[in-house]
């Protein structure tokens, strides 16, 4: 089995989000990529949240230090309205429309809205590669997507994250080579 979903996973903190920009800026440019990045937001030293960033350069909030909601993950309140409306539509505008699906990241605090897990699972399932993050938290949804036989775990750790990169869109380029073969 191919294995075309390549999950980045790591400490908190490592540079999980700059490997995968990354990995999209050595990409030829005819592979068309949509989807999202998590980024967090700090007030001088402190992380005050975490904001969803689009490919395009969309911002909207994720979670905040006191927002009030009924969804909490530690201090943050997380704002299920923003998965709804900006990362549910760009990830089904990823299956109908490009060639590589982002999805940074399967986490915890993404997983707040139930829409999130069942989209996710749509897109793995698909014949597209996806290019994500995964939190290291033991949770059934986060279990369930680290045991699929399609899927490849990339550990990124200080050691590794220069070279990482290069690696990955290496693999990402002959996977979509593979499934575009008129795009090479």
């Amino acid at each position: 089995m191919l294995r075309k979903n390549l999950l980045l996973t790591g400490k908190p903190g490592i540079g999980k989000t700059t490997v995968v920009r990354k990995v999209l800026s050595l990409l030829p440019p005819q592979f068309k990529a949509e989807g999202f990045f998590t980024e967090e937001v700090r007030k001088v030293s402190e992380r005050i949240g975490f904001q969803i960033v689009t490919l395009d350069g969309q911002r909207v909030w994720l979670a905040l230090k006191g927002l009030p909601s009924h969804c909490r993950v530690g201090k943050y309140g997380v704002d299920t309205k923003a998965i709804e409306s900006v990362i549910i539509p760009r990830l089904k505008k990823a299956l109908e429309q490009s060639n590589l699906i982002v999805v940074d990241e399967i986490a915890k605090m993404e997983l707040s809205h139930p829409e999130f897990a069942k989209i996710v699972w749509q897109c793995l399932e698909s014949s597209k590669p996806v290019l994500g993050v995964i939190q290291q938290s033991q949770l059934p949804f986060l279990d369930k997507v680290r045991s699929r036989e399609d899927v490849w775990l990339w550990e990124v750790t200080i050691d590794n994250r220069s070279e990482l990169p290069m690696r990955i869109a290496e693999v990402l380029v002959s996977i979509l080579q593979i499934q575009n073969p008129n795009r090479s």
